[in-house]
């Protein structure tokens, strides 16, 4: 039965060679008919040095490319926070196009950053589209004429708690009380995201979201949102990526939603600061008669030599245990199969 796989962020930024970050992953990646990838990097050779304490980071793209291409990453999704740049998106979509790796969510104009990607594999269709809700305020979405990064808007507000809805909010007559965050997807935004997955569905056998968001551990309300509106609108998987940590994963009308896949090779880290040990989650979904028929993940680490590697899960039971019981909040069971962790559908 054919098999996909989706990772979350791969950053390849200080990479000197291309056959060190993915070694040890090497073998399922390559078992599987196509591979797909946050790409969170560009490959790219800026004109001059490039802070550490700025974000956007660059690969480079004769190493980062081939890194991509041992590794048989097939295609990727390029709209996210660090893409940023006329110069340095136009620069790696070209090298991704010269490597024969497909990509979605970033281009010259907002039509170019919306299109979706389709791979074909043995008569099947696979599509991808990604959209990043996390990104700067000016010259990084993709306009009608300029290049950027497709994007979902989202809002925040900050509410007086009215009601005591939770047992660890006080009550309305203690001074200081603190406010509940609210979130949401800006409403035009979020349509059109589910315009392009349903005329996606029209052309796909297997259709994936892919999704840059989140802030820390937590679940916002416009992450379960968005992830719900792409399953009514006709997707079959959504992953999300952007936080670095695992998050639960939740199953809406049989379809599983993963909110945080973790990064899959980010050993740079942000400001100069690596970082470090920290788990993710590799997704593997299995086909068969052109659907979806299971999905599970495997943890993995990263070694001080910039290798990501596959956990044993009796390694791993703290985090086991720990994100089976956050993915139960969302009334989401987990099954133990081997080194792999089923999403009970």
């Amino acid at each position: 039965m054919p098999r996909i796989i989706l990772t979350g962020d791969v950053n390849l930024m200080n990479v000197d060679a291309p056959d060190v970050p993915f070694a040890g992953v090497c073998a399922p990646l390559h078992a599987a008919e196509i591979v797909f990838s946050n790409l969170e990097c560009c490959l790219y050779d800026p004109p001059r040095s490039h802070a550490v304490e700025n974000e956007g980071f660059f690969a480079s793209p004769q190493i980062g490319g081939e890194a991509l291409r041992y590794a048989g990453i097939a295609a990727v999704g390029i709209a996210n926070n660090v893409n940023y740049g006329d110069a340095a998106i136009t620069a790696s979509i070209a090298r991704l196009d010269a490597l024969g790796i497909a990509h979605t969510g970033a281009g010259a104009n907002a039509a170019a950053a919306r299109a979706p990607v389709i791979v074909e594999r043995h008569g099947i269709r696979y599509g991808f589209l990604q959209r990043s809700s996390v990104y700067w305020p000016t010259n990084h979405e993709a306009g009608a004429n300029s290049t950027g990064i497709a994007v979902i808007r989202a809002h925040t507000a900050y509410q007086v708690p009215m009601h005591k809805t939770r047992p660890e909010i006080p009550p309305m007559n203690r001074p200081g009380i603190p406010p509940v965050i609210i979130t949401w997807a800006d409403p035009d935004y979020l349509s059109a995201f589910t315009d392009d997955i349903a005329a996606l569905r029209t052309q796909a056998d297997i259709v994936v979201a892919s999704c840059h968001w989140g802030l820390h551990k937590e679940v916002l309300a416009y992450m379960r949102e968005i992830g719900h509106a792409a399953i009514d609108a006709g997707a079959d998987l959504v992953i999300g990526h952007g936080p670095h940590y695992s998050l639960p994963v939740e199953v809406y009308h049989r379809k599983a939603i993963f909110y945080g896949l973790g990064s899959f090779s980010f050993h740079t880290g942000h400001g100069g600061r690596r970082h470090g040990d920290w788990i993710g989650m590799m997704v593997r979904a299995t086909i068969t008669d052109r659907t979806i028929a299971r999905v599970s993940f495997q943890f993995f680490r990263h070694n001080e030599r910039n290798e990501t590697v596959l956990c044993h899960l009796a390694d791993e039971a703290v985090e086991l245990a720990d994100i089976t019981t956050r993915s139960a909040a969302f009334g989401t069971r987990l099954l133990v199969r081997d080194d792999e962790v089923d999403i009970a559908m």
